[in-house]
C-alpha cells in the first residue's frame, strides 16, 4: 500500500490522510513520515521518485501550510518530543532547524551523501545538513516599474529601499513571522545587533501601518500581487520569482545589496534531518542519503523551483543562478538558529499586535 500516489493529492487531502495513517490511529503503520516546508508541488515528486523505487513501502508526507511555513512542523516537532511522529524533516529554510537541534531534537547522522556538500552547509555535529540553496531576491513588475520611472540604472537595489529613497511605498514584504522572511529578519538582528534588528521592525510595522509598506501572507502570494501589479516590487525567493517567471508574469529579478558598501544577497539552503529517538531511524537515514544525493539536487534545479545547488558538478538550467556571481551575504547559522527563538518572540510582539 502507498500513500503518496503517481496521481499526486491536494495539500488539504494530504494532511487527512496522514492525520489519519499515523500511529495513532487504525490505519497501517507509515513505514517513514515526512515533515516537510518544501512547497508540495515541489518536494511531492522528489518524495514520489524515492517510493517509487520503494514501492512496498508506506510513506507519509506532512506539508505545511503557505501561511505558516516552517514555524507549524517546527512546533509539531516540539510539541511531539516525547513520542515523535516524524522521522525525516526537509525544511525549506535552516535557521529553524538549528534552533531544533539546539534544543536536543535531532538525531546526528553522518549521510555518505553529504561528504562533497562545502562545510559552510553542514553542522559539525551532523544533526542537519543544508543542501539546495534559495537566494532572497527582489522581484520586479516590468510594467509597473516604467510607470514608475525606472531604468536599467535606477532600480529598487537594497533592503532598505522598502524604507527609504524613490522606491519606499511602492513595495511589498511578506510578513515576518515565518519562512524564508522570518529567516531574513533573524539575519538582520544577527548582523545588526538586536536592538537595531528590533528597530528595524519596528519600522517595517510603522510602514504598513501608515500604507507605506504591504505585507502580504507569504512569499507566493507577494510574487503573484507584484506580477498581477498589484505591487511595482517586493522580496521574495528565487524558486517564487521562477514560477513567476514561467506564468509569463512580466517580471525580472535582482539581487540586492550588491553594492561595494552591501552587505550581499541572502542565500537560504533546504535543511534535511532526522528527529531524535523517532521510529524508523534506519529508513531514515536511506530517505537522508536520497535526499542529500546530487540526483536530488539536480532535480530540485531543473523543476520550476529552480533551487540552487550547493555543489558546483551538479547540472543546472542557465536560469538558476551560479552563486559565483553573486555577492553572497556572510551568516553565522548557528548564531542566527540560536537566536531565532527570541527574535521570533520579539517579531510576534510587532506584528501581532
Amino acid at each position: 500500500m502507498r500513500l503518496l500516489g503517481s496521481s499526486g493529492l491536494s495539500a488539504a487531502l494530504l494532511v487527512l490522510v496522514t492525520s489519519l495513517a499515523l500511529p495513532s490511529c487504525s490505519g497501517p503503520e507509515p513505514d517513514l513520515v515526512v515533515y516537510t516546508a518544501v512547497d508540495q508541488e515541489h518536494a511531492e515528486r522528489i518524495i514520489r521518485k524515492f517510493q517509487d523505487d520503494h514501492p512496498d513501502l508506506v510513506i507519509v508526507p506532512v506539508f505545511d501550510v503557505e501561511a505558516n511555513k516552517t514555524i507549524g512542523l517546527v512546533d509539531d516537532i516540539r510539541r511531539e518530543a516525547h513520542a515523535p511522529r516524524c522521522d525525516v524533516f526537509w525544511n525549506n529554510e535552516i535557521a529553524n532547524t538549528i534552533a531544533l537541534a539546539d534544543e536536543g531534537l535531532l538525531a546526528p547522522y553522518d549521510s555518505p551523501s553529504a561528504a562533497d556538500i562545502p562545510e559552510r552547509f553542514r553542522d559539525p555535529e551532523h544533526r542537519w545538513t543544508g543542501i539546495a540553496m534559495r537566494a532572497r531576491c527582489i522581484i520586479l513588475n516590468e510594467d509597473r516599474m516604467r510607470e514608475l520611472g525606472a531604468t536599467p540604472e535606477h532600480l529598487p537595489d537594497r533592503f532598505m529601499d522598502l524604507l527609504e529613497g524613490d522606491w519606499a511605498g511602492h513595495g511589498a514584504l511578506a510578513r515576518p513571522l515565518s519562512g524564508t522572511t522570518l529567516t531574513h529578519l533573524a539575519v538582520l538582528y544577527e548582523k545588526l545587533g538586536f536592538e537595531q534588528g528590533h528597530a528595524l521592525a519596528e519600522r517595517l510595522y510603522a510602514a504598513n501601518v501608515d500604507g507605506e509598506l504591504d505585507l502580504v501572507s507569504g512569499n507566493g502570494p507577494l510574487m503573484r500581487k507584484v506580477g498581477d501589479g498589484q505591487a511595482a516590487w517586493g522580496f521574495t525567493d528565487t524558486d517564487d520569482f521562477n514560477v513567476g517567471r514561467i506564468r509569463g508574469y512580466p517580471v525580472s529579478r535582482v539581487f540586492a545589496d550588491q553594492g561595494e558598501d552591501g552587505i550581499g544577497t541572502l542565500v537560504i539552503p533546504n535543511a534535511v534531518s532526522i528527529v531524535a529517538n523517532c521510529r524508523h531511524p534506519e529508513l531514515a537515514k536511506e530517505f537522508v542519503d536520497f535526499l542529500l544525493s546530487k540526483e536530488v539536487e539536480a532535480m530540485l534545479a531543473a523543476g520550476d523551483s529552480a533551487q540552487i545547488p550547493t555543489r558546483d558538478d551538479v547540472p543546472r538550467p542557465d536560469h538558476v543562478p551560479n552563486l559565483r556571481d553573486v555577492k553572497v551575504m556572510d551568516v553565522d547559522w548557528v548564531a542566527v538558529g540560536r537566536n531565532l527563538p527570541r527574535v521570533h518572540e520579539d517579531l510576534k510582539k510587532i506584528f501581532l499586535r
